[in-house]
């Protein structure tokens, strides 16, 4: 990079250098030479936990990290479209401390992450009661079979797949601060209308209305991303999926306690769970209309008329994002996809065996989550004996998403962190396998809560090895079709003439993780090592003139960039 002084002005309307007596701020002639030229470092639970670096920084030294806005040949490469929302608080010049600098990260974490978090946890909190309503009398009561539940199931996710690329596709053009909320909403109307249910042609329909409006998980890490930096959002995603297992463990004792109205005006228990937990998700729905802004400089609105960030935290949170990802500023937050951008896209060949293992990797414990219930309740546990028992495999997966995150954190590795799903889940399906006909039910409920205790750390590969934002949306919403598609094919594998042991669909589940693990996961690993020493080859071939005129000329967008290197 560049160190003298450089002539770059910014488009801002509001340059920062207005901002008088509010921070270190330098004018756009100054020397560059006070910004950090120090590694990359990831945010990680060993420095909250372990205070690895609570004394490496002055808080009152310059936090600024050098990038290509400093470098005034490299600038205009990466400048923001003229459209971009935030583009009036960007200027290369601002400055800023590590004393703001984490102020205001925890300020975007109690306004944004926590908001994020109780969004996320109204999802599952609906998405999953169907299986607490399956250790009542739910089945009985609809006259359905375990094959009708399969179908159900099957239908969920069928619709979810024709759905998830429309819905990206609307929340892109109206923005996800607008797509979410309606989401909520719908989703919690059909949830609480599952009250009236009556059959089983009335349980296919819900389920199918519940697949095509419970899609915004990439919409909500896409808005996500506007705020953090891409150091600070693997360790909030962990934080995001423990959330859930959080939400999982007060829907149980919910679950618990809404069962015991059995018998209420003449109703069974689980139409009042699905009564008081989607009013419980419609409410969060319309709250989150008041509580999601569309961008960090747009918190302004007629009941918050001051906003959330001042002008100067503003103009941190643009420039840190931008000189962390300039791809950020391609595209503005109500722009939706062109078809020559989203045909791109699709065919983005380098995705293709993490969409492989999306599909593939969820499969050998998705059959034992979904009917845990069904096999507690099946092997002499009562109903609320069967929705406390559901708890301690979340706690426990909250202990091993932790160290997972921590070992992630250390190695630096994907693959084989992301592996150890599968590897954890093998040695307890042959377990299950082996289990005698009559088993103890204490030694069965052992096994499938260390089973489904399984450590996660997949989330955001895909993401990372897209690139530009226009490929991450249409790639982050790919890779989670396959991953639903994982449960269309795992609602298959436990059928009604297996029950009760499901000795053949264990078998089947053992074959699959033993594929996963022997030729998919090293064969993704392979894949991306071979594509990076293919653009080492060509790039490091380059002279610093021609690698100059590709930046300028290329049509090359995310990860087609030849400067681009794959995550593996």
């Amino acid at each position: 990079m560049v160190t003298e002084s450089t002539t770059i002005k910014s488009t801002s309307s509001s340059p920062v250098d207005d901002i008088s007596g509010k921070g270190p701020v330098v004018s756009v002639h100054e020397t560059s030479s006070n910004l950090v030229d120090e590694e990359e470092h990831q945010v990680n639970f060993s420095d909250i936990f372990f205070r690895k670096r609570k004394d490496l920084f002055d808080p009152d030294a310059i936090a600024t990290k050098r990038s290509v806005f400093d470098d005034p040949v490299l600038a205009p490469h990466y400048w923001p479209k003229k459209d971009y929302e935030n583009i009036h608080r960007l200027d290369p010049s601002a400055r800023w401390t590590y004393r703001e600098e984490r102020a205001l990260v925890r300020k975007i974490d109690w306004k944004i992450m926590v908001l994020a978090a109780v969004v996320f946890s109204a999802l599952n909190l609906d998405r999953f009661n169907l299986s607490q309503a399956n250790s009542s009398s739910f089945l009985a009561d609809l006259g359905l079979t375990t094959d009708d539940f399969n179908l159900g199931n099957s239908i969920f996710r069928l619709a979810f797949l024709c759905a998830e690329l429309p819905s990206q596709l609307i929340s892109k053009r109206v923005g996800p601060d607008r797509w979410i909320p309606t989401e909520i909403c719908l989703w919690s109307v059909v949830s609480l209308a599952q009250f009236w249910l009556t059959g089983r042609t009335s349980f296919l329909v819900c389920r199918a209305l519940l697949g095509y409006v419970s899609l915004f998980i990439p919409d909500l890490i896409l808005y996500l991303s506007y705020f953090y930096t891409k150091t600070e959002l693997p360790i909030r995603l962990a934080l995001f999926w423990m959330s859930s297992y959080l939400c999982s463990i007060t829907a149980s004792f919910l679950a618990y306690g809404i069962l015991h109205l059995d018998g209420v005006a003449g109703k069974a228990g689980w139409r009042w769970l699905f009564l008081i937990e989607g009013g419980i998700t419609l409410f969060i729905g319309v709250a989150t209309f008041f509580n999601m802004p569309p961008s960090p400089t747009q918190t302004k609105a007629w009941f918050r008329p001051n906003g959330w960030f001042t002008e100067r935290e503003e103009v941190i949170m643009v420039n840190r994002i931008l000189r962390d990802d300039p791809t950020k500023g391609d595209m503005h937050n109500r722009e939706g996809l062109s078809l020559r951008r989203f045909w791109t896209a699709i065919c983005d060949y380098d995705l293709w065996p993490l969409y492989i293992l999306g599909l593939t990797s969820g499969i050998p414990d998705g059959p034992p989550s979904t009917y845990l219930t069904l096999l507690l309740r099946d092997i002499g546990f009562n109903t609320f004996q069967t929705n406390l028992l559901t708890i301690p495999y979340q706690v426990l997966g909250i202990i091993t998403m932790f160290l997972i995150t921590l070992l992630s954190e250390h190695v630096g590795e994907r693959t084989f962190v992301a592996m150890l799903e599968n590897l954890w889940t093998l040695p307890f399906l042959v377990a299950l396998y082996a289990l005698p006909s009559e088993p103890n039910q204490w030694v069965f409920f052992a096994i499938v809560t260390g089973l489904l205790s399984y450590p996660y750390q997949q989330t955001g590969w895909c993401s990372r090895n897209a690139g530009g934002v226009s490929g991450r949306i249409v790639n982050a919403s790919l890779y989670n079709m396959f991953t639903q598609a994982s449960s269309v094919v795992g609602s298959q594998i436990y059928v009604a003439s297996d029950a009760p042991r499901y000795e053949r669909g264990n078998r089947v589940l053992i074959i699959i993780c033993c594929v996963n693990l022997g030729i998919l996961y090293p064969a993704t690993k392979a894949y991306y090592i071979w594509r990076n020493r293919q653009r080492d080859k060509v790039w490091n071939r380059m002279t610093v003139e021609e690698r100059d005129h590709y930046l300028r000329t290329t049509e090359d967008v995310g990860n087609r960039r030849l400067d681009f290197r794959f995550a593996h």
